[in-house]
């Protein structure tokens, strides 16, 4: 179906009213200029995502017409000096066609364009370019960098139609672009990965900071990106608070103004914990979005949901005894705790969602807000727990979205006996139905599995674990993925800033901000992963420390 005004508007309108995005790229943040290409790709990015998206926009020719180029220059990317017939932002949408299309040679396009004339009216052709002028637009006159814009843009419009289902000409390569060979073996050296994720940090970097904001108004001294590179560089060291940081920051920066610890903290404290979930729900959806070009990363997998917590609060909590809560050991302790869901398994482990845990929210509540965020990112097929989340009204919850699960169940007497008695058999494994009572004579049916523990210290019912599970047990050898949310937490908590203010909101930040670059770290390796060995190891080959380090060069420090 064609376009019209009318979708068109529409297609705009939805872009306009999403809060994470200004359109064009180049007004939204002064990483961009409208020479930029970075921004052109994210123009195109996020034009194309709406545009499939609309129940009437069915044809890639159609798109290609309208490729959002009315704000960009393209001088700085033209090496011919002199007018021609033909302008650039018009070549750039025939070779995008090309591309799209995936022919080698120009002649197929321009056999392609006279045989489609209503194509060349809508590019206002006089006469359809021959191959020789097209070969030369190519080659000499494009740049390398607005070739391998053309390329990315086609990518990325193959890959966003066909995810709406669109018919596409061909299947994209969902891979990283290749660069062009620059001399170098293809040996993944300690050098050359470091180079490689050097420029992919910096590519990620201009796609996800962009939705943190400060709205501090206009006439501020201090840029904005001063305080997301204050806290990136809090993360640098372990423990380190913003007050001392920023005195280091101020050495260490390129900037000319950076903030103070204190003004770093009050501009933090002024965003609710809505505003911190939506920035970094939103900063999550643009890096799927750019590990969802690579073949290797699975959109459709298996979730971890956890909570953490932070050290023991020591101090006096009153007035904050609903947010400084007991710890999960059930000890005379409190901490602040935080819940995520995380993307385990074979899939890259990014957390697509943060939330601060207070006191008197049910495990229900705080698994149905974290699955909702999921599966708006993903698509989900199994929930992994912990025991804490041991509870039939959740268990029910996600069983009615449609979803597995696999949770470790607290033995009560009837498993304590259980287990007693496939001891006396010498017994390793045991599967039983059982209905868990809702209320109102409403139940919730799950599989108990029994398994006894390899080199168990224990000589009694302690031998034996008991799974809960709606999908039988082909599914209990998934829930070790489980611990790679626990590792996670470690990582995570190395890239917090130290604070010993009770500023819930401050808290959070810390904590999510922590999580996203813990998230932009293994992003970034998957990418590096695929771009030089064309696939994806668990294990990552980038560290951590690399990316902080490589971060930081991104947000203004030295």
């Amino acid at each position: 179906m064609a376009s019209t005004p009318v979708s068109r508007r529409s297609v705009f309108r939805s872009i306009a009213r999403r809060s994470y995005v200004e359109w064009p790229a180049y007004h939204s943040t002064p990483l961009y200029d409208r020479t930029s290409l970075a921004g052109l790709k994210s123009d195109i990015r996020t034009v194309s995502g709406a545009w499939f998206a609309h129940e009437s926009h069915d044809s890639i020719e159609q798109f290609v017409c309208s490729l959002p180029l009315a704000y960009f220059r393209f001088e700085s990317h033209d090496r011919y000096a002199k007018s021609t017939r033909y302008e650039m932002n018009t070549l750039f949408c025939i070779f995008v066609l090309k591309e799209i299309h995936g022919w080698n040679h120009e002649m197929a396009l321009v056999e392609y364009l006279d045989s489609h004339p209503e194509l060349c009216k809508q590019f206002e052709f006089e006469a359809v370019p021959n191959q020789s002028t097209l070969w030369r637009s190519w080659h000499q006159r494009f740049t390398a960098d607005l070739r391998e814009t053309v390329e990315t843009a086609a990518r990325t419009v193959l890959i966003t139609a066909q995810n709406e289902g669109v018919t596409v000409p061909r299947h994209p390569e969902r891979r990283s672009p290749q660069r062009e060979d620059d001399g170098r073996g293809s040996d993944s050296d300690d050098q050359t990965v470091l180079e490689r994720a050097e420029q992919i940090i910096d590519h990620v970097s201009r796609i996800v900071f962009p939705v943190f904001s400060l709205d501090r108004g206009e006439g501020c001294k201090i840029h904005e990106n001063a305080y997301w590179g204050l806290q990136t560089y809090l993360g640098l060291r372990e423990n380190l608070a913003a007050n001392e940081g920023a005195r280091s920051f101020i050495h260490e920066s390129t900037r000319y103004r950076t903030p103070l610890g204190h003004a770093h903290r009050d501009q933090i404290r002024d965003l609710s914990i809505g505003e911190i979930r939506e920035m970094y729900r939103q900063a999550v959806t643009r890096l799927l979005d750019e590990v969802g070009r690579t073949e290797e990363f699975f959109r459709a997998g298996i979730v971890a949901i956890d909570i953490t917590e932070a050290d023991p609060f020591t101090g006096d909590r009153t007035g904050h005894e609903d947010e400084i809560i007991g710890t999960k050991e059930k000890t005379d302790e409190y901490a602040y705790q935080w819940a995520t869901v995380q993307l385990v398994g074979n899939a890259v482990p990014i957390v697509l969602d943060a939330r601060p845990v207070r006191r008197g929210e049910s495990r229900r509540e705080i698994v149905e807000d974290l699955l909702d965020s999921a599966e708006a990112a993903v698509h989900v097929d199994n929930v992994l727990m912990d025991r804490e989340f041991d509870s039939q009204h959740v268990l029910e919850m996600i069983s009615q979205r449609g979803l597995s699960y696999v949770v470790p169940k607290r033995m009560q007497t009837s498993e304590k006996a259980q287990a007693k008695r496939l001891l006396r058999r010498d017994q390793d494994r045991y599967e039983t139905d059982r209905k868990l009572h809702l209320g109102k004579n409403e139940w919730h049916e799950t599989t108990l599995i029994y398994r006894q523990k390899e080199n168990s210290e224990h000589d009694d019912h302690r031998q034996y674990s008991v799974f809960m599970t709606n999908r039988g047990s082909g599914h209990l050898t998934e829930y070790g993925y489980r611990w790679e949310i626990e590792s996670g937490y470690k990582s995570i908590k190395r890239f917090m800033a130290a604070t010993t203010s009770k500023n819930f909101g401050l808290r959070f930040f810390y904590f999510a901000f922590a999580c996203l670059l813990f998230s932009i770290w293994r992003a970034v390796d998957l990418l590096v992963q695929v771009e030089l060995t064309g696939e994806y190891e668990h294990a990552p080959i980038v560290t951590a420390d690399n990316t902080l380090t490589l971060l930081k060069k991104e947000t203004g420090i030295g």
